[in-house]
């Protein structure tokens, strides 16, 4: 992955599918044109969101460009059907209404070989390309399927594991590995004799807010494996960009008061908070890539400008004098 993505920031479009509200056509297709002039040339997507509408979106922007001059990832274990369901009632774990605004095709989970060949072409047609470069297989983790998810890690060990693999030996992707907001599921993975994934989407699990568990568990052993780790949701689900949601739900007080301390050292040191986010999670050895979301133009220039932000090692010391960091976390300050 490293060596084929141009720079360590990617654009995330799961905002794209109508996340959270109702966005304009064109407001989703300036805020891709925003990410492309600003030199991203790294976008993930999904079936999941929006049931395929940000992958349309997604198509749209990019069929003005040339496909040689971008890297484009998007996940299976969805089949999006022809068939029509109310959003708000879709049971998607604790992701659940997160996509309430988007299309009413019904979502259909599927691991299984047959049903990973047929997302991948369906997604081809919503992109309008002819090829996808890394494939993340969706979601098998405890947040969406509860106690089912080691049941549906299985399907998916028989199934999408091993047609990615050939995919991959074939040359007709880049990479492929999971695509989570949970640890555990990676670490198996990594476990497991059969495959060698190249790289998995950690989403929420190595932020500011959030790191423990895979600073321990997790970076050390994909270093050791040769997987290299995109960072999603960088920002917490937006709490630690201003808004006020975190795991895809309204943030508690807990977390609220957590943010508003780094927030005031962030203040006292003159640099803004997404800064030390996008920063912090790009510090790690293992992380290749960090793609933020966005749904309106103008957050693009605020992430480059947090990417390329002089961030005083002050600020660092104090956020781990503070306990605000894991010990042993590496750093900005700590990269030789």
């Amino acid at each position: 992955m490293r060596n084929i993505v141009q720079g360590k920031l990617g654009f995330g479009t799961a905002p794209l599918g109508n996340m959270y509200r109702n966005i304009p056509e064109e407001e989703a297709i300036a805020t891709v044109d925003a990410a492309w002039e600003s030199g991203i040339r790294y976008f993930d997507t999904a079936q999941l969101y929006g049931s395929g509408l940000a992958e349309i979106r997604l198509g749209v922007a990019l069929s003005k460009r040339s496909r040689d001059e971008y890297v484009l990832s998007t996940k299976v274990g969805r089949i999006i059907s022809d068939e029509l369901e109310e959003p708000s009632a879709r049971d998607l774990g604790e992701k659940g209404g997160l996509f309430e605004f988007g299309r009413k095709n019904k979502i259909i989970n599927d691991y299984s070989a047959d049903a990973t060949l047929r997302s991948i072409e369906d997604s081809l047609k919503r992109l309008q390309t002819d090829r996808i470069d890394f494939v993340y297989i969706h979601d098998i983790a405890q947040d969406f399927y509860g106690d089912e998810w080691l049941s549906q890690f299985d399907t998916a060990r028989t199934g999408a594991f091993r047609v990615l693999t050939r995919l991959l030996e074939e040359g007709v992707i880049k990479g492929w590995g999971l695509g989570v907001n949970r640890v555990e599921p990676i670490e198996l993975l990594l476990d497991l004799e059969e495959v060698k994934p190249d790289v998995s989407l950690l989403a929420g699990r190595y932020t500011l807010l959030d790191h423990e568990c895979a600073l321990q568990r997790l970076m050390p052993t994909a270093i050791k494996n040769n997987m290299d780790i995109v960072v999603g949701g960088p920002y917490s689900s937006g709490v630690l960009a201003g808004g006020t949601h975190f795991e895809y739900q309204k943030a508690s007080p807990e977390i609220l008061a957590k943010v508003e301390k780094i927030k005031s050292i962030a203040d006292r040191h003159q640099i803004s908070i997404k800064s030390a986010a996008l920063q912090f999670s790009l510090a790690n050895p293992a992380v290749a890539a960090v793609i933020p979301g966005a749904s309106k133009p103008e957050r693009i220039a605020e992430d480059q400008a947090a990417l390329n932000a002089v961030i005083p090692a002050a600020f660092w010391k104090e956020m781990r004098e503070q306990k605000l960091i894991a010990p042993h976390t590496p750093l900005p300050i700590d990269v030789k």
